[in-house]
């Protein structure tokens, strides 16, 4: 990685909590040129503009957590063990090295969702690159005879990530984290009945 390069993951790595916390609309010039040190010069040296930053941005959160959820699935042999790490990372979050302000797909998704196509499209994309991966999980399960054949995947894939999300909504505008756990729990079993 030459210095260029460097700079400019650099200028990511400090700027990805703040638009993940802030949002794009939230996230000012000043806010970037304080998480990184650095002059307004310096990071549009670097990136043409705030679009580019905060599209690079999403996808070293989105990799992130993409990353610590492969990480888990790669120390369970059964597809069910590989499903349920959903269940666990999203009810331990904490322990885990998420970025700062939670999920990304759904920040970037409820932030961009009127006011930046070229996010909400990158937002959508992770959501549906994360269906899929639910959805060839569980056909893999149905193969090796872990799961009913009769499970549609798809169905399935689209409610684990609904009651995921809404799971982080219902427990972030409630504030009670038992929402949270009921929603979870409701997941394990989904799984654990499939």
């Amino acid at each position: 990685m030459n210095k260029a390069e460097r700079t400019r993951q650099f200028i990511i790595e400090k700027a990805a909590p703040v638009f993940n916390k802030k949002g794009y609309a939230g996230t000012s010039l000043s806010d970037m040129t304080e998480a990184t040190g650095l002059t307004k010069g310096s990071i549009y040296g670097n990136f043409a503009d705030k679009d580019e930053v905060a599209l690079a941005c999403f996808d070293h959160n989105y990799e992130i957590v993409r990353e610590q959820i492969r990480k888990e699935m790669d120390k369970y042999p059964s597809y069910r063990g590989k499903l349920l790490v959903y269940v666990d990372v999203y009810s331990n979050a904490p322990k885990y090295s998420l970025p700062v302000g939670g999920c990304p797909v759904l920040n970037t998704t409820v932030d961009a969702d009127d006011t930046h196509p070229a996010l909400r499209a990158r937002a959508g994309q992770a959501m549906v690159n994360w269906k899929e991966r639910i959805i060839s999980l569980i056909d893999a399960g149905k193969t090796a005879g872990e799961f009913k054949p009769t499970v549609n995947a798809e169905q399935t894939a689209l409610t684990i990530i609904a009651m995921l999300e809404g799971m982080i909504v219902v427990a972030r505008a409630t504030g009670k984290s038992a929402a949270a756990k009921a929603v979870i729990a409701s997941v394990d079993e989904l799984i654990k009945n499939l």
